[in-house]
């Protein structure tokens, strides 16, 4: 599976004064739709990590369109959009409905790094490749 949709409910304590979500939660809202399209997949992060492969954020790219603010129900689409030998890039799309509209919160992309528990560069294991399916 490649592509993966979830909704996440904007609670308060991920807002900051000024009543709107925090920019450093939506790396968390990333993070969630990660795990949720590898298990969705078949897979889990704990099983990689038990078995010493680690992925790790090399790079974020983030734009900004509007804000979310307490209570919002959030859409959360990932998407792979590309593997390489020791690399994941992700595509997110953060989205809520305007009356029927999807309204555009975020878009960003980042890219994970496969490291070993020394931190050195590993190739993308094919166990991983095979539940993210192929291109």
């Amino acid at each position: 599976m490649r592509e993966h949709t979830i909704t996440l409910r904007v609670r308060y304590d991920e807002c900051d004064p000024m009543g709107f979500v925090h920019h450093s939660n939506y790396l968390r809202f990333f993070e969630i739709g990660r795990s949720e399209l590898l298990r969705a997949s078949g897979g889990r992060y704990r099983d990689m990590e038990d078995a010493g492969v680690l992925v790790v954020v090399a790079r974020v790219d983030c734009r900004y369109r509007r804000p979310a603010r307490y209570d919002d129900l959030l859409t959360i689409h990932t998407k792979i959009a590309k593997v390489t030998a020791a690399k994941i890039t992700h595509e997110y799309q953060v989205t809520r409905d305007n009356n029927g509209v999807a309204e555009s919160i975020v878009d960003a992309t980042v890219v994970l790094g496969v490291i070993d528990r020394e931190g050195k560069l590993q190739r993308v294991p094919q166990s991983l490749l095979d539940q993210y399916g192929e291109e």
